[in-house]
């Protein structure tokens, strides 16, 4: 009986409490319309839409149509409440295009040939033309942004060329032969006399990784930079003595290490070409060769193939250098690992190793590939050689450079000089006649100041003999800050004033004349900015 009364009992607590409940629920009332004001096309309206309707649902009940480009706010998606302002904002796009000037720049040569202050217009400057296309946007009518989209060069603009006097003229020298040198980009022309030069390329890009006379001084071969994604140059010739000077692309892109003129024939053009890489240093080495010619008439022929790209040998990545044999029956070749010589008699042309040496370990990004050159009689060659001589199997951190002779007749190598350092960079001179009568030349090269850390070292300008007597240091002064490493060039003869011969040296950023009996200097530039010099 108990158990009877207690579950009554719950189920009588369980029905007082449904009472309850439902006597404190809110009365239910049925939802109304939603007023909501419009915005649009200058015109402000109220609609009544259903409730839980969107901005969306509410501009088509209105009949309101929205274009791709209007902009809704607040978003269509949104619930609408009461007092709501969706306002439409109509965007509308147009495109015009028109005709611009592009203003020519003004570029500035410093000349040091001139009187400080002294300017001369050395080309006028004419504008550009180009036809830009511009995006227009609209918004209920009034214009809100204007950016252009495509840009067409119709005519490229010309820049202006002043040059300006840099400071009080050198005393003026007669000099043989013709003298070039790149400064600012620009190449110049020295000849007659130091006083009378004239800028002969003056666009701005010569980037120095070639820069050749002829043998006979009519043209100058060099690189230019190139804005042109995958290519680091381009090669070109200037012919001088057409007026106004013309220029060739010779169609060789990516030169980095070597190009010249035949000795024999200005229209011949050699070069070695490299493939750009994003890696240091920037390439990879094809050790190629390439021929071009360039007719009479200024066609660039097809080039031929003399070297088929190929490993260069020990770190061949870097690139291998040339240097023409005098009497073009081949060229010498500079490799990290040895000095080889390419045979043009044969067809096709043979690679010989000649003077084989343990390469240098820079343990860096770059490679050290030693300068060489030949006598005036194509029966030496003159080169730097690494570690002990005759041994190729050394130590590649050996810091030991020598300058050795090399007589292919023999088929082995005279040391000349001990300890001249990586970048000695030999240079022989000219014909001349000794005192007793006989033919002869001298060999001018760079001597390290500290051999042993010659990859960081300040060098001296020393001549000597070609047999490696009579060593002297020319220039700087023992107590002046050495030369950067740089081949030095020749005169062509000897100066008309001295009756001496001459090397053009490039001292901390100019032009000097260095007399080689006397080791007197005359700068002939002032304004630091010379980067590479040649003389025929």
């Amino acid at each position: 009986m108990r158990r009877v009364v207690f579950f009554a009992s719950l189920g009588g607590w369980l029905v007082l409490l449904a009472g309850l409940l439902a006597a404190c629920q809110a009365p239910t009332r049925t939802q109304g319309p939603v007023r909501v004001t419009l915005v649009v096309d200058g015109q402000q309206q109220t609609v009544e839409v259903p409730a839980g309707s969107t901005v969306r649902q509410a501009l088509e009940q209105a009949g309101v149509e929205v274009g791709p480009l209007d902009r809704v706010t607040p978003p269509g998606y949104t619930l609408l409440t009461d007092a709501t302002t969706i306002t439409v904002v109509r965007v509308e796009e147009k495109f015009e295009t028109q005709e611009e000037v592009i203003p020519f720049e003004r570029q500035t040569l410093r000349n040091e040939g001139l009187p400080e202050g002294e300017t001369r217009l050395v080309q006028r400057g004419v504008n550009g033309r180009q036809e830009v296309t511009y995006r227009l946007v609209y918004e209920d009518g009034q214009l809100v942004a204007r950016q252009p989209v495509k840009v067409t060069v119709l005519e490229e603009p010309v820049p202006e060329i002043v040059m300006v006097g840099a400071r009080a003229a050198f005393v003026p020298r007669p000099l043989p032969g013709r003298l070039a040198y790149l400064a600012g980009g620009n190449a110049w022309l020295v000849e007659s006399s130091t006083d009378r030069r004239r800028p002969v390329v003056v666009t701005g890009d010569l980037d120095g990784r070639v820069f050749r006379l002829s043998y006979d001084g009519s043209r100058l071969l060099f690189t230019r930079r190139s804005e042109q994604e995958g290519v680091l140059n381009t090669l070109w010739v200037a012919v001088l003595d057409a007026d106004p000077v013309e220029l060739i692309d010779l169609g060789i892109a990516n030169v980095v290490h070597f190009a010249d003129f035949s000795p024999r024939n200005p229209r011949y053009v050699v070069a070695s070409t490299v493939e750009p890489r994003d890696a240091p240093p920037g390439w990879q080495a094809n050790n190629d060769l390439l021929a071009v010619t360039v007719t009479p008439g200024g066609t660039v022929l097809e080039p031929k193939v003399l070297l088929e790209p190929n490993a260069g040998g020990v770190y061949g990545w870097w690139g291998n250098a040339f240097a023409w044999r005098p009497d073009v029956q081949g060229l010498a070749v500079a490799r990290p690992d040895g000095v080889a010589y390419l045979d043009l008699t044969p067809d096709p042309p043979e690679l010989q190793l000649w003077l084989p040496f343990t390469p240098y370990q820079t343990r860096s990004d770059w490679a050290w590939v030693p300068g060489v050159a030949w006598g005036p009689d194509a029966r030496v060659l003159f080169a730097v050689s690494h570690g002990p001589p005759g041994v190729t199997t050394g130590d590649e951190a050996d810091p030991r450079f020598h300058l050795v002779a090399y007589v292919p007749e023999w088929g082995r190598a005279l040391t000349l000089a001990e300890d001249v350092g990586m970048f000695a960079y030999p240079v022989p001179s000219p014909w001349r006649t000794a005192a007793d009568g006989v033919p002869t030349y001298h060999v001018a090269y760079l001597q390290a100041i500290t051999p042993r850390q010659s990859e960081l070292s300040r060098y001296g300008l020393m001549v000597m003999d070609r047999d490696g007597s009579d060593a002297r240091r020319l220039f700087p002064a023992e107590e002046g800050v050495g030369l950067e490493p740089q081949q030095v060039h020749w005169s062509p003869a000897a100066m008309p004033d001295t009756g001496q011969w001459a090397l053009a040296v490039l001292y901390e950023g100019d032009l000097y004349l260095v007399d080689e009996d006397t080791g007197r200097a005359q700068p002939l530039t002032g304004d630091g900015q010379v980067v590479a010099v040649d003389w025929k």
